[in-house]
């Protein structure tokens, strides 16, 4: 271990980092060829994208790349990820990027650049800007010596003058201890208050549990709330204007107060998320909750997807990525953690619980999964739907008592122990029933039913089963949530609550709201110069089918269409639609356009055709 005023890094390499270069650890997958391992590289170390005269790896055989480098021939075809593997020992060894004609820059870059967009964030403790992390040891030296040389510029005048007029200056030193004491130290991610770092752990551990008052404006209505866990979002909260507090429709409410804090990191460096179309579900799922795992990360800033293997890009790309997300919340990962199974939540609709599974808790997935439900919220995706109602009261602060008081029997995932907790209310139990509901107080380590006391049994299994066994689970749900920056909604809105979490039967899609929404196409009169003008009857008999498809639908299938037609499951204010000349239909979700084949003569055809399209929405685009 080293101490605080030894970091591991020589102050070269430092410099190096901070001018965008430096060490970098690449996974190369085994099929890359010369023109995908450049793009990789470009991507890691953007100057090379505006490098002239080209640039080639070299090698060092020993002395952590204090030895003359040695150049490594190209194949005829260029580099590729086999030859790489060959001389550096299968990735063991250095290699290094060395521009043939060109000098790279090594000028300090701004903490801003986006080289370091990927790199995690820490805030200095002096002049509490936010700094990538890895430049953190380099930027501390320097705002060391800033700060001594402004303090030595500081002078602090008396009232009184000597006697020979000369201004008397006194200045306050920091004795040693004290700057121990501070380089000792470290803040809480929760309550953003300094513990030294011995007693920090403890801090941690406790932290998050306790109640907090709310006072003056932070107060929507109720005076006590329970401290959430998480990084504080009082600073972001503060620079939001209070608009959205005051808008009386909470879905308009819920819009601005996220366009306000997108517009917030706008000119941030976007943050990339990209799935192999060609890997297993396993291996696309290990991305996602390798993405969203991620620590000190800004949520709100510009998300750019990509489907690697599919041609299409833009806005249809993070819809139909963010709409995965929020499906495998509901219906699992493809993981195998033995013989755990993970489906994060469980039970009925409009009743879903987190699971109780030890191995998903440990493996912080419910914290993952509150920062892909706050970051689908925030760019405008779809919300999870269907959480049990005593559920999000927890998650948005509220009691364990208002939270209990809401519990009804379908709130218990358990179904045999739903069926014995129903017992209770039965004035008269066979023996058989008896038992069985004895047994099952006594596992719980409760009192043995009597007629004076049933009534309070009924309430505690229910916080037992639903709540008390997830408490965990439910934190770390709040935790996720608060990261994303969204906390300041839930907390000043009530109302906002059905907007974040919405029940089911909210988010089922009706015919006559699709139909509503969509900008039928308009007669175009003819055109001897263009060849793609469709009569007007034909139009009328494609709209036709297509209404008579829209009105026989159910909602999963118009839920699937919506994914088809814009990227996913929200429905959009403006469905643009049009008939051209094509084989098959096609739609552009970017621009929420829908175009239909116009050669179709029967329904039938037109109805098949269409079923096939939807079917494919969860296996990408294959068109730009």
């Amino acid at each position: 271990m080293c101490s605080p005023n030894q970091p591991y890094l020589e102050l070269k390499d430092l410099e190096l980092v901070r001018a965008g270069l430096g060490k970098r650890l690449l996974s190369v997958p085994d099929t890359f060829k010369h023109s995908e391992i450049v793009t990789l590289l470009e991507e890691e170390f953007p100057k090379l994208k505006n490098l002239q005269g080209g640039w080639m790896f070299y090698k060092s055989t020993g002395g952590g790349g204090r030895r003359k480098l040695t150049l490594i021939p190209t194949d005829c075809d260029g580099y590729s990820t086999r030859l790489l593997k060959s001389v550096s020992n299968n990735g063991k060894n250095v290699l290094f990027v060395v521009p043939l004609q060109e000098q790279l820059s090594i000028e300090p870059l701004p903490f801003e650049s986006v080289e370091f967009a990927k790199m995690p964030l820490s805030n200095c403790m002096k002049c509490g800007r936010t700094i990538p992390l890895p430049l953190l040891p380099l930027h501390i030296e320097e705002c060391k010596t800033t700060e001594s040389e402004s303090v030595n510029d500081v002078t602090v005048l008396d009232d009184d003058d000597d006697d020979d007029g000369n201004v008397i200056g006194a200045i306050d030193q920091p004795s040693p201890l004290q700057i121990d004491l501070e380089q000792s130290s470290q803040i809480c991610p929760i309550c953003q208050i300094s513990f030294p770092n011995d007693v920090l752990p403890y801090h941690a551990s406790m932290c998050g549990e306790g109640g907090r008052t709310f006072s003056g404006s932070d107060s929507p209505s109720t005076s006590t709330r329970e401290e959430l866990p998480g990084p504080s979002t009082a600073q972001s909260s503060t620079s939001l204007s209070a608009a959205w507090k005051y808008e009386t429709d909470p879905q308009k409410a819920s819009r601005m107060f996220c366009a306000e804090l997108l517009s917030q990191s706008s000119d941030c460096p976007s943050m990339s998320l990209q799935i192999n179309q060609f890997d297993t579900l396993d291996e696309q799922d290990s991305t996602l909750i390798s993405f969203y795992k991620m620590n000190s990360v800004n949520w709100s800033v510009p998300l750019k997807c990509r489907l690697t293997g599919d041609a299409a890009v833009g806005k249809g790309v993070n819809r139909h990525i963010l709409s995965m997300i929020m499906q495998k919340l509901k219906t699992g990962f493809s993981l195998h953690l033995g013989s755990t199974s993970t489906t994060l939540f469980e039970g009925e609709k409009n009743h879903r619980v987190p699971s109780a599974s030890a191995v998903l808790r440990d493996s912080n997935l419910f914290q993952m999964a509150g920062r892909m439900i706050g970051h689908s919220f925030v760019h405008g995706g779809p919300c999870l739907s269907g959480l049990s109602l005593p559920l999000v009261i927890l998650l948005t602060g509220g009691s364990s008592d208002s939270a209990a008081s809401a519990l009804t029997l379908q709130d218990c995932p358990d179904l045999d122990h739903r069926e014995t907790i129903s017992l209770l209310k039965k004035t008269e139990l066979t023996e058989q029933e008896s038992t069985r509901l004895t047994d099952l107080c006594l596992f719980w380590d409760l009192p043995v039913p009597s007629s004076s006391n049933r009534d309070w049994l009924f309430q505690q299994p229910f916080c037992f089963q639903v709540l008390g066994r997830v408490k965990s689970q439910i934190k770390d749900l709040r935790k996720g949530l608060k990261e994303t920056g969204i906390w300041p909604l839930l907390s000043q809105r009530l109302d906002s609550h059905q907007v974040v979490f919405p029940r089911e039967s909210v988010m089922d899609i009706t015919a006559q709201t699709v139909l509503q929404k969509i900008a039928w196409p308009k007669p175009v009169d003819d055109d001897e110069d263009n060849d793609d003008c469709i009569a007007v009857e034909i139009i009328s008999i494609i709209t036709s089918y297509m209404r008579r498809f829209i009105e026989e639908a159910s909602p999963n299938m118009l839920s699937d269409l919506m994914k088809f037609w814009v990227g996913w499951e929200v429905l959009e204010e403006n469905l643009v639609l049009e008939v051209v000349t094509a084989k098959f239909p096609v739609a552009q979700t970017c621009f929420n356009m829908l175009r239909l084949p116009c050669h179709y003569q029967s329904y039938t055809t037109f109805k098949m055709d269409m079923v096939m399209c939807l079917q494919s929405v969860n296996s990408g685009f294959g068109l730009i």
